[in-house]
């Protein structure tokens, strides 16, 4: 199921839910409402029962239970002659378009004194009769069907023991109930039409972003075209996926051109060297009979080649490691100041004709050991290359921060934004040993441990780098 119909289906759901609540709530209130005013009404019809003699009585016997003394004794004297005189019992007339109540009398004998007039059939005698007879309940509310019709029946207990029994028909109250019922169905159904309608409406502008997004996702998954933008404007959720979308893309194209660039440089830095040992190994092959010296000569220029390419090689794959560093390797707390010391001392006994000086402060940072040794390494070897023999090279610790200061030339204002790109190399530089790999794996490092690294040109003569990293409190 797409999200587009699985949203039209969860509105049209909530919205089904919330109506239907609605309606039951709607429903049970009114019905509620009417039948309480059906026994609201009862209740006041109860004392205005009256007892009334057939046309087969004596002229003016009736009389009405007005008090409770009165009905005992009417009641009393009916049960004892009411075969003769024809008794029924009756409810005053209602106003004008009122319902029209019917009552009856239960005597203690059991005898039924039934209602008058249109509205003559008697109303059934039930448990709950029987139990307001004897004495358990005072009065009773229910729901009979008398001849087809639904009555609501108050039953309550006289002071004499007898019944009193009134009734009132529910049938404009069943009515109008069963006119809201389908009322509230047709709103419930049309509302959930309506949901579905407007869900589809919705989530057609609100997932609109969503199928750009995965146009242009499909786009570049088929032809590899990473240019493909996502149009920035707004702040909500969708809105910050597309950018997300976009940083996605451009750090994928950075990255593509990058490793275009590396592959272009390797191989033309890889070309040199590689052509210069080949042409000396087919120079050894085709001449056998090479003086000794000439031989040797050009082994050991083999050598230094064979060598140059291992470095190469090995400044490449550092360049190439995933933000430079091996996969799973683990952070440590290094004390940068005992591994700047460490790093010196191995390059004292390369550069025994170069002098160092070491300033440090005990500080601490989180990384990589390896890494931040071979950062530390290139930017000694890069001081030493530049220094004249005689001249010291001098390193200051402090704060997570290494700067390693030489007296050479400096650096021209035209290479100063350029010594930390890959296989870039000064005019004056071309001449000497190196790839051009030091420097680049020296900002690779230091990007991977949220540092930074720059370089300056010194008034005085030399140059000064900075590898700045986070220090541990």
């Amino acid at each position: 199921m797409t999200i587009r119909r699985r949203l039209v289906l969860l509105s049209a759901v909530a919205v089904a839910a919330a109506i239907a609540i609605v309606a039951v709530a709607v429903y049970v209130l009114v019905r509620g409402n009417l039948r309480g005013q059906v026994d609201t009404a009862l209740r006041d019809d109860q004392p205005k029962a009256f007892f009334v003699t057939s046309e087969k009585a004596p002229p003016g016997e009736v009389v009405k239970a007005a008090g409770p003394m009165l009905a005992t004794q009417t009641v009393t004297r009916i049960a004892k002659e009411g075969m003769n005189l024809g008794v029924g019992v009756a409810l005053p007339p209602e106003k004008f378009g009122a319902a029209t109540g019917i009552a009856q009398v239960v005597t203690r004998g059991g005898a039924v004194l039934g209602p008058v007039g249109a509205f003559a059939s008697k109303i059934p005698v039930t448990e709950s009769t029987f139990a307001v007879a004897t004495g358990h309940k005072q009065a009773v509310l229910d729901d009979q069907r008398v001849s087809g019709v639904h009555l609501r029946v108050l039953t309550a207990r006289l002071p004499g023991g007898e019944v009193l029994q009134v009734a009132r028909p529910l049938t404009e109250v069943d009515g109008t109930l069963r006119d809201l019922l389908w009322v509230l169905v047709a709103v419930t159904v049309g509302g959930v039409g309506m949901a579905a309608g407007m869900g589809v409406f919705v989530a057609r502008g609100t997932l609109s972003p969503v199928r750009r997004l995965t146009d242009a996702a499909e786009h570049v998954a088929a032809t590899q075209d990473l240019s493909r933008r996502r149009p920035d404007g707004g702040r909500d959720e969708l809105d910050r996926l597309g950018a997300s979308f976009n940083t996605m893309l451009s750090a994928l194209e950075s990255s593509r051109e990058a490793q275009r660039q590396l592959v272009a440089d390797a191989s033309h830095e890889l070309r040199t060297p590689l052509t210069s040992v080949r042409t000396n190994v087919e120079l050894l092959a085709r001449a056998p009979d090479l003086p000794e010296a000439e031989r040797e000569r050009i082994v050991l220029s083999v050598g230094g080649q064979v060598e140059e390419l291992s470095v190469l090689v090995g400044d490449l794959v550092d360049l190439a490691r995933p933000n430079g560093c091996d996969s799973g390797e683990e952070l440590e707390d290094v004390r940068l100041d005992l591994l700047v010391s460490e790093v010196v001392a191995g390059a004292r006994s390369h550069a025994a004709d170069r002098e160092f000086t070491v300033d440090a402060a005990p500080c601490v940072v989180s990384g990589s050991r390896a890494r931040l040794h071979r950062a530390v390494r290139n930017l000694l070897d890069n001081a030493v290359k530049w220094s004249p023999p005689g001249t010291p090279v001098q390193i200051t610790v402090r704060d997570g921060e290494v700067v390693v200061r030489d007296h050479g030339p400096g650096i021209a204002d035209e290479d100063l934004p350029h010594i930390f790109d890959r296989f870039y190399r000064a005019p004056s530089a071309r001449g000497l040993p190196g790839s051009g790999l030091g420097l680049a794996i020296v900002r690779q490092v230091a990007e991977a441990h949220g540092g930074t690294v720059c370089a300056e040109s010194v008034s005085d003569g030399g140059a000064r780098l900075r590898l700045r990293l986070s220090p541990i409190s």
